[in-house]
């Protein structure tokens, strides 16, 4: 039995066609053309045909595995399947679950919560209990003393698809403006410093960076290296910044934070990452580059969800309504990160892929997910 859906526009990556398509045996088999034998219609009222989204990149596994600051949701279990669900309500078919390799000022949760996160994807994952097709992103804090241990031993899991290093010393990167790191701080963990409690945080950080930092991306870089595991750097904020993640062997800017990051990045051939709540938002949550002046000078290649799920979809339709073409957005969901990934069967709606698609309607300019398949299999 197959499925075809008819009165349907459906978005290629370069044009969008109006007409039908089949699903059988978990793949297109066909666009447009006739079909044969026993087949299932369904009309889809002239809504959008869009590829499953592919996220290389959301923290949103760790809010289901800790709710609130210094809560620890005691099943794992239910906290990932909590988390699978909303990433199929989203549109998203394929994620890169990112998960925190290495504490900064967390106390060791981080940690633990790593373990327990990764147990419960695997289980989930192996169990067949998962809709999407998850993957892991590891995010790899340079600064932490126990980093290391922690990278060999989950460096060869089998579903880890990208790494990325991440260096949150204030005073640089996505820190470099310290009064908004100190505020940011104060809000997040209701952490306040004295001016001389301040001065001593920071002088100990700087001296966590000088020890941890070096060896850490040159381990961290040789590893996935003999792994062809792609590598990201996180809040590139300088061109020594871009240079040094480009010298490092280093394919991906994930978040740079000034137009000169991303400008240097482009020039070196690297591929530029940004997450969708900025373009939803208008800006930085940390006042950073807006990701749309960076889409508007041609320097933004893929977008990830970050920290709202819902926003991946929201942004394509954004960057359309704000004059991009719509095939060229929904690339930066599906095709854009498929490419980057080494996925070769799916991103795109062609004849011989995987049948990962949304049903897509506007309301107000909204999109809003009418239908999800991933495989073939309906789920909504």
């Amino acid at each position: 039995m197959s499925l075809q859906l008819v009165n349907v526009r459906i978005v290629q990556e370069d044009r969008i066609i109006e007409g039908s398509l089949e699903i059988r045996d978990g793949f297109v088999s066909s666009i447009g053309g006739a079909t044969a034998g026993q087949v299932d219609v369904l009309d889809c009222q002239g809504d959008f045909l869009l590829p499953g989204l592919i996220d290389l990149h959301t923290d949103n596994v760790e809010h289901h595995m800790q709710p609130r600051p210094g809560v620890q949701w005691p099943s794992s279990l239910s906290a990932v399947l909590a988390h699978d669900w909303q990433i199929l309500g989203s549109g998203i078919t394929t994620v890169l679950d990112a998960l925190a390799l290495g504490d900064y000022d967390s106390g060791g949760m981080r940690t633990a919560m790593l373990n327990e996160a990764i147990a419960g994807l695997t289980q989930t994952r192996a169990g067949g209990l998962l809709k999407a097709d998850h993957y892991f992103h590891f995010r790899c804090e340079l600064s932490d003393t126990a980093l290391l241990p922690i990278v060999d031993r989950h460096i060869d899991n089998l579903a880890l698809r990208l790494v990325s290093v991440m260096d949150h010393t204030p005073g640089q990167r996505q820190w470099h403006n310290l009064t908004l790191y100190r505020e940011f701080r104060r809000k997040k963990n209701a952490r306040v410093w004295s001016e001389d409690e301040f001065e001593l945080y920071i002088a100990d950080r700087l001296e966590h960076q000088r020890l941890h930092v070096p060896p850490g991306r040159a381990t961290i870089g040789s590893l996935c290296s003999e792994r062809n595991i792609p590598i990201a750097s996180h809040d590139d904020t300088t061109f020594a910044d871009v240079e040094e993640s480009h010298a490092d062997g280093i394919t991906i800017s994930e978040f740079p934070t000034t137009v000169e990051a991303a400008r240097r990045a482009r020039e070196c051939g690297m591929k530029i990452v940004m997450g969708s709540p900025n373009i939803i938002l208008g800006g930085s949550h940390s006042g950073n580059v807006s990701a749309l002046e960076l889409a508007d000078l041609g320097l933004l290649d893929v977008l990830t969800s970050d920290y709202v799920p819902g926003s991946l979809l929201h942004a394509a339709f954004a960057l359309a309504a704000r004059g991009f073409d719509l095939p060229e957005a929904v690339a930066m969901v599906t095709k854009n990160p498929a490419d980057l990934l080494g996925f070769t069967d799916r991103g795109r709606i062609a004849p011989g892929l995987r049948a990962d698609l949304i049903r897509v309607r506007l309301v107000d300019g909204v999109p809003v997910i009418r239908n999800v398949w991933v495989a073939g299999r309906q789920y909504l």
